[in-house]
């Protein structure tokens, strides 16, 4: 499957001034199986998979001299491992913690080796070590988002219009995009659901796999003790799921626990990538994070296809549906713009809510384009309705343009600053080369 993340990772290579590289995101969305695909622009590639084998871990037990290290693992490997050919590579790198603290010495003693790591419930071990501040470059991976998927699925040119500035495309490409945007809201971006589709052409396969990943998620769960309770753990991911487009308040997530036990939960699922938290921020100015509530956010689930089975949704029902907007009440939809917009930009996501007596109101998303804040809407009523953003316009002249994602084609409205976009254009809008910036 072709990734966006193989061309941050050649340019990683080509870099002069390159660090060792630890590769970031929740468990199975791909990170393993693209670093194996990038190895192929080396003369050898040096696997050293801590997990699976547990005997490498001694080499990591005393002297860190990378020198040391390399000659060691090129006996364990059976491998010879040559700096500016040979792409070194430590998968499941939580299990030996050890193996972190090593890389600073191969950016110090040996910046020539090109080396990545990578692993699943990483964000635990680097919490409990002494990080190699400033010695460590990071990248994130995101399930496929849905540009990716239409390129696994052999739709290479339709890949092309998502991933290209937002503007009026025809009836039929648009009606094309919303017909496999729906098939994408169901199977998701997970690499193994998705080839799973691909393979048997079935949506039930994906539906089968992510059970599976689900489950995955559940039996890694026992790794998180002491840390939080694992029953508490699997009623905050359900209830997560069924939350998504609305603000989450702890006492909600489940019974029987206290508010500190639910918050450490929730915290911990987003260290481990499964959920990720949206505050609520204050668009006065930049940087949207430093006016962050730490009471008021929602929540997004890592990928669609997962939100949809956790959610419990009757897929027959919801799968008929004509508009998307409709689709479980308009969060699917929700939940595929904030995805898309995670894959697409390096900020942290954020949305903007002001309670008040006489009249509240939020508004989805908030977008930083060329330093230019921006308010989301994903909404299927026409621009009257849309009574919080323009709210938001009108208190807020310091931003952008306001963006309404709907199941509708392109438009602008330049007397009311606002522009209307098919939901597949979520990626690009937020991309520096869109049209909106």
């Amino acid at each position: 499957m072709k990734r966006n993340i193989d061309n941050e990772l050649l340019k990683w290579k080509n870099k002069i001034r390159r660090k060792p590289l630890i590769l970031r995101g929740a468990r199975q969305v791909g990170k393993t199986y693209s670093v194996k695909r990038f190895a192929g622009f080396f003369d050898s590639f040096a696997l050293v998979d801590l997990e699976k084998k547990p005997e490498l871990h001694n080499i990591f037990a005393g002297d860190l001299t990378a020198s040391r290290l390399v000659a060691d693992l090129e006996v364990m490997l059976g491998v010879k491992i040559i700096p500016g050919k040979t792409l070194l590579f430590f998968d499941e790198i939580q299990s030996c913690p050890r193996t972190i603290t090593a890389l600073r010495y191969f950016y110090e003693e040996m910046p020539d080796l090109h080396v990545i790591a990578a692993g699943s419930l990483l964000e635990f071990a680097l919490k409990d070590i002494s990080f190699p501040v400033g010695r460590i470059q990071f990248m994130h991976l995101q399930p496929l988002c849905f540009a990716e998927y239409l390129s696994a699925i052999g739709n290479e040119i339709a890949a092309e219009y998502v991933r290209d500035r937002p503007r009026l495309l025809s009836p039929a490409i648009h009606t094309t995009l919303c017909d496999e945007l729906r098939r994408y809201f169901f199977i998701g971006g997970m690499p193994e659901s998705v080839k799973a589709y691909i393979d048997s052409g079935s949506l039930q396969e994906s539906f089968e796999v992510q059970a599976e990943i689900i489950e995955t998620y559940r039996l890694d769960f026992g790794k998180y003790a002491p840390r939080a309770d694992k029953l508490c753990l699997n009623n905050v991911l359900t209830s997560v799921a069924r939350y998504v487009g609305q603000q989450i308040k702890y006492a909600k997530l489940a019974e029987g626990y206290s508010n500190p036990t639910l918050k450490k939960s929730f915290e911990l699922l987003c260290l481990a990538k499964i959920i990720s938290k949206v505050p609520s921020a204050d668009p006065s100015g930049l940087p949207l994070g430093a006016s962050v509530s730490a009471k008021v956010f929602k929540a997004l689930m890592v990928d669609i296809g997962l939100f949809r089975y956790l959610s419990g949704m009757a897929v027959d029902v919801e799968y008929s549906k004509s508009q998307l907007l409709n689709v479980f009440r308009g969060a699917m939809a929700e939940q595929f713009v904030g995805q898309e917009m995670v894959a697409a930009q390096t900020e942290p996501l954020y949305y903007w809510s002001r309670r008040a007596k006489s009249s509240s109101a939020e508004v989805d998303f908030l977008a930083v384009i060329k330093n230019k804040i921006h308010p989301i809407e994903v909404k299927s009523g026409p621009s009257g309705r849309l009574k919080s953003l323009h709210l938001f316009l009108q208190t807020y002249n310091n931003c952008g343009h306001g963006l309404v994602f709907s199941d509708n084609t392109y438009a602008e409205l330049p007397e009311q600053n606002l522009i209307f976009l098919p939901l597949y254009f979520a990626y690009s809008s937020v991309k520096v080369y869109s049209k909106i910036t």
